[in-house]
């Protein structure tokens, strides 16, 4: 059964410039997709020293195109580092930067802070920080939200929960990737509890944006005209607001992939099925983007659930524009 967590006093802090300790900081960022490059632009402009890495060698020159060094391992990354960010995929994608053989934590600084910004499970959280801060490292469990925009800005949202030292310690960094960061509880496994909260909201979102803009065609609606109505009344959500335009336009590059929110509503699913919990919304949200799996679009874009009702119910949605 996952453990209780104990009601938080929650301190928030909403400044995202570092402050001048951060600007002597090593900051050593494992990942550099959508979220992880934003993070690193934002350190590297609050005046700090970035290293990155990236197993991809498309998010390897991303690195170098925004001025960031990116380094040949995760290890050589985190080399004497005071903070490291880790902002991959999943937990095993976690492990592996961590304590994997190249893995970042034996080359860090001892007295260093590990973030660990992925969505993964709060026990996987709470396992992690036992045996990184066994050898010597703070840990805090970190999770991220805003997307690739507010991440390129410094304007984050961090659920973090971790001992007081550590947030002292990482500070600078956090200030600098985030506009607001909520300070949850000294108890690691908090932080990812308050995102699994989040991912499920945003998944079940996302499915019901999609469902809705695709059943408006169906009614023979203008899509536009619909956005723009349902943007301005009771119905909007930030993710019909910020995943409907991808559909419009026919543009399904994946900003957050179908792939994405079958891992965390998966991680939110097996949660609520340890604690007898019924999760009957998340749960059909997560068929949905299995299906959409299914269909071949598990890498593009998660608006393409769309696409997925579009073929059900035979009904063509726009298409982006050929490239000459």
């Amino acid at each position: 059964m996952p453990r209780k967590a104990p009601a938080p006093s929650v301190e928030v802090r909403r400044t995202h410039v570092a402050t001048g300790v951060g600007a002597a900081k090593r900051v050593a960022v494992i990942g550099a997709g959508a979220m992880g490059l934003g993070v690193a632009q934002s350190l590297k402009r609050a005046g700090m020293n970035v290293l990155g890495y990236d197993v991809s060698a498309e998010a390897k020159q991303r690195l170098v195109d925004f001025g960031v060094v990116s380094a040949a391992s995760a290890a050589a990354a985190a080399d004497d580092a005071d903070v490291l960010v880790v902002t991959v995929v999943n937990a095993e994608q976690t492990r592996s930067a961590l304590l994997g053989p190249n893995g970042a934590v034996k080359t860090m600084k001892r007295d260093g802070v590990v973030i660990v910004s992925a969505t993964i499970a709060p026990d996987v959280a709470r396992a992690l920080a036992q045996e990184i801060e066994a050898i010597g490292p703070a840990y805090l469990d970190a999770p991220i939200s805003g997307g690739a925009a507010k991440s390129a800005a410094g304007e984050l949202i961090v659920m973090a929960s971790g001992k007081p030292a550590a947030f002292q310690r990482a500070r600078p960094a956090l200030e600098a990737m985030a506009a607001t960061v909520y300070e949850l509880g000294a108890e690691v496994g908090i932080g990812s509890s308050f995102k699994l909260v989040n991912q499920l909201l945003a998944g079940v979102h996302i499915a019901v944006a999609c469902e809705a803009i695709t059943f408006a065609k169906r009614l023979g609606l203008d899509m536009e005209t619909v956005y723009k109505v349902i943007t301005s009344s009771a119905g909007n959500s930030w993710m019909f607001e910020n995943r409907v335009p991808h559909v419009l336009k026919g543009d399904y590059r994946p900003l957050s992939a179908v792939a994405i929110f079958i891992k965390d509503l998966g991680i939110a699913s097996d949660v609520g099925r340890a604690s007898n919990f019924p999760l009957p919304m998340a749960g059909t949200a997560l068929q949905m983007f299995l299906m959409t799996a299914a269909a071949g679009m598990e890498r593009d874009d998660d608006a393409s659930v769309a696409r997925l009702f579009a073929q059900i119910a035979g009904l063509d949605l726009p298409t982006a524009p050929s490239e000459s």
